[in-house]
């Protein structure tokens, strides 16, 4: 086992990036090293303003990593509980790239990066928010296709589907980037971590 697999002073900066879509939407946060899968894809979900209503999975090569069901595998290979899995222990040397579906229906398809593990500052509280660019597209639209469809219509008062997509969408801005928010939500994690830490000792 390696310092970076059962340290919980380590840190690592992922970098999150939702494929196919253009102009690229993507996060960077830095996240400790002891949290689990699990915890990962709450933090995904609180960087991309989403909220948590569908499944989920991580997939490293063959390997499936989400919330185990009996008999969900039809004969591939058995999914890990992504709770019992800490990052430390799939972490490469230099990169590790990780891939991750939230929404099977719209499959909004994720590649995660991290690297630069590192011992983290005793001054700090992680996950931190880092940066970003882009709002995350809004649930439940028919993935990157129905996304960029309901732009298109959004755009184009002439468009016929112009009046239901602008109430469908409920005030979705694409140009309005509310990084703030994403920065509490995130804030928020770190803090029941903190709180949950202090707990246990």
């Amino acid at each position: 086992m390696t310092a970076a697999q059962d340290d919980p002073g380590q840190i690592a900066t992922l970098r999150i990036e939702l494929l196919d879509t253009d102009p690229l939407i993507w996060r960077q946060l830095e996240v400790s090293t002891s949290s689990t899968l699990k915890d990962l894809h709450n933090l995904i979900q609180a960087a991309m303003g989403w909220a948590n209503q569908h499944l989920w999975e991580f997939r490293i090569g063959r390997q499936i990593y989400g919330q185990p069901m009996s008999g969900d595998t039809w004969g591939g290979p058995a999914i890990i509980n992504a709770g019992k899995v800490r990052l430390g222990e799939l972490l490469k040397p230099r990169k590790t790239v990780i891939e991750y579906t939230y929404d099977m229906g719209d499959s909004w398809e994720h590649r995660l990066t991290l690297t630069d593990v590192r011992p983290a500052d005793p001054a700090l509280v992680y996950p931190r928010y880092i940066a970003g660019e882009q709002p995350a597209p809004p649930e439940d639209c028919g993935g990157v296709p129905g996304f960029y469809t309901a732009l298109e219509a959004l755009a184009d008062p002439n468009h016929p589907e112009h009046a239901d997509v602008v109430e469908w969408l409920d005030g979705y801005d694409p140009n309005q980037f509310n990084e703030l928010a994403l920065k509490l939500a995130v804030g928020r994690i770190a803090s029941r971590r903190r709180a949950a830490k202090a707990r246990s000792t």
